[in-house]
């Protein structure tokens, strides 16, 4: 059975320089069972209400500004899978999670940057779910759990982030291994409940971990994490990271 992963997606140039966590994960990849499908929660993808991408062949969006022309050259034309875009929102309405089919939503760069890493040939069909990031992390909780079956059915199940997101205080000219104590005593405490199962104080991280406003101002970046917790069990770290000195860029991993 496949796992679910929380990849921290960095900047959108990790697409062009995959630093340390591109090779490892393409090692991920490499290492699992091939998936059959790829369903992903995004950051960039808030919304009212839940919507799953229903195209054939959504496009790729290049949803950022002020990157270099190569970025923008990049295609991920993996096709949609809209027979089991339906089958999940039945799936969802029958957790009283109702959900609709969006048949002009593209793939952002949340979805498609770390995709290209670990399936750079794009053959693998692709869903991406919405993030309604004003209900908070109990509801990517239960909406991992909602979906936890489909792993088992050949699905992966990936939430993409960042598992710290303050980009007006990244270190743009940091030294190699220079982090912010901030950051890092964020995440630290983030690996320690997971590792835990800690529930209730990882939903309730915004009064309990530590400058927990200041790694993220907005919490959209950290509700991927949650999904991929509620659609799996084990925890265990695939890689941890910064870049910029406080932009973390862990990989972890639910079996």
């Amino acid at each position: 059975m496949l796992p679910s992963l929380f990849i921290s997606h960095g900047s959108p140039m990790l697409a062009l320089e995959p630093g340390d966590s591109g090779p490892v994960l393409a090692r991920l990849a490499a290492e699992l069972p091939r998936p059959k499908a790829i369903l992903v929660v995004s950051a960039h993808w808030e919304s009212h209400g839940l919507l799953l991408t229903g195209a054939e062949r959504p496009e790729t969006w290049h949803d950022f500004y002020g990157f270099p022309p190569e970025l923008y050259a990049l295609q991920y034309p993996a096709s949609g899978a809209p027979r089991l875009a339906g089958e999940i929102v039945e799936l969802l309405g029958e957790q009283g999670l109702p959900a609709a089919l969006d048949e002009q939503r593209p793939f952002d760069h949340g979805a498609w940057v770390p995709l290209m890493l670990m399936y750079p040939e794009a053959d693998i069909p692709m869903l991406q779910l919405s993030l309604p990031s004003h209900l908070g992390p109990e509801l990517q909780v239960h909406i991992g759990r909602a979906l936890r079956a489909l792993r088992e059915q050949g699905v992966l199940l990936i939430g993409s982030g960042s598992i710290t997101h303050n980009l007006r205080e990244l270190y743009r000219n940091a030294a190699d291994g220079t982090v912010a104590p901030w950051a890092r005593a964020f995440r630290d405490w983030m690996v320690e409940k997971l590792a835990s199962g800690d529930e209730a104080a990882l939903v309730d991280y915004r009064r309990q971990a530590p400058h927990a406003l200041r790694n993220h101002p907005s919490d959209e970046h950290l509700l991927p994490l949650y999904f991929a917790y509620g659609a799996g069990e084990r925890f265990s770290v695939v890689y941890q990271g910064f870049t910029m000195g406080a932009l973390g860029m862990d990989v972890y991993r639910f079996d």
